[in-house]
């Protein structure tokens, strides 16, 4: 109710001579009047405890940012895979990849033993989502998320849920919530986790006592690695190989739901096999196979359960590879 009052003042003053009045008192919060405000504030106050005063202190300030609802409607991942992968498997990539695993050797190892998740993947999310460390979005959070849950229907709840783990966590935390800045939709620090993760899955692997993904690789290298421990990697275990496919339908054996893999032996029989003829792969292993668009037209990956696994991260195919890829590089050089 008092922001309602406060909004109401700052209007008259916004038309009266009182010009720097305004804009030292009046801090609008552009969604105000959004029509699921006051379920968001709702559904906050109920999951985290906090009271509604907290909740619009900490969206005071929120602006609306409609470019973001722009570079919503064409995603990197709409390019096909030949441009997507030169934005991210380049020699200057890389090259940064090299030193950051040089840098960092005591904590990738750590991580590769205590989880079982390969440096290579975990090196490889660093380079896609932030070229480890460079591009880690200038974006005020709160802004994005609250441009998203109350502007963009098709995944409102979930951005909804997003703003409200940011509020918790920063009060939590102590954090002024204008501090905090990431993506466009919303991620944060190294390893651009959404809000929820950071609580759920983020890991003080520089043993300081907070968990810090905007400032500490070392941070950020422990809490990749719990998560897609969490998602259920695979020790030990491939994430896939290149593959040769000589049927006449590749729609029947490219893989709609990457959860339902299908064991290699009835793949086998469609036309499906390793490019490379020294790979081996047990009849019985669940697999899936996927087609990307190269330069020259499609290509097939063989690919297990950890691919999957780093599709929870980000959905796409061509992101998961790239992730997959890059790793491998750096980890050859």
């Amino acid at each position: 109710m008092w922001q309602k009052k406060l909004n109401k003042i700052c209007s008259i003053l916004a038309l009266s001579a009182s010009a720097l009045l305004t804009t030292s008192f009046c801090q609008a919060n552009e969604f105000i009047n959004a029509p699921n405000y006051e379920n968001f504030k709702l559904k906050t106050m109920q999951r985290y405890g906090l009271t509604a005063e907290q909740i619009d202190q900490a969206m005071l300030g929120a602006r609306n940012r409609p470019n973001i609802l722009q570079i919503m409607q064409r995603p990197g991942e709409s390019k096909p895979w030949y441009s997507y992968r030169e934005m991210f498997l380049t020699d200057g990539t890389i090259q940064r990849g090299v030193n950051f695993r040089n840098q960092y050797a005591d904590a990738l190892n750590r991580a590769e033993q205590q989880f079982g998740v390969p440096q290579a993947i975990i090196l490889g999310i660093l380079g896609v989502e932030t070229g480890f460390g460079g591009n880690r979005g200038n974006i005020m959070t709160r802004d994005a998320l609250a441009t998203l849950a109350f502007n963009y229907p098709r995944r409102a709840d979930y951005f909804a849920d997003e703003l409200g783990a940011l509020i918790a966590w920063t009060y939590k935390e102590g954090y002024p919530i204008t501090s905090i800045v990431g993506s466009y939709a919303g991620a944060v620090g190294y390893p651009q986790f959404m809000p929820s993760n950071i609580t759920k899955y983020g890991v003080d692997y520089d043993n300081n006592g907070h968990i810090d993904l905007r400032n500490s690789p070392v941070d950020a290298i422990g809490s990749i690695a719990n998560y897609l421990s969490q998602q259920g990697w695979q020790r030990n275990r491939p994430v896939g190989f290149l593959a040769r496919y000589t049927g006449a339908s590749p729609e029947s054996v490219i893989a709609k739901d990457l959860t339902q893999p299908t064991p290699y032996a009835v793949l086998k029989q469609q036309g499906v096999s390793p490019l490379n003829p020294l790979v081996q792969i047990d009849e019985f292993d669940p697999v899936n196979v996927i087609q990307l668009q190269d330069y020259n037209g499609p290509i097939y990956y063989i690919t297990y359960p950890n691919f999957q696994v780093i599709t929870t991260y980000n959905k796409s195919r061509m992101y998961a590879t790239a992730v997959w890829l890059l790793g491998t590089e750096i980890m050859e050089r």
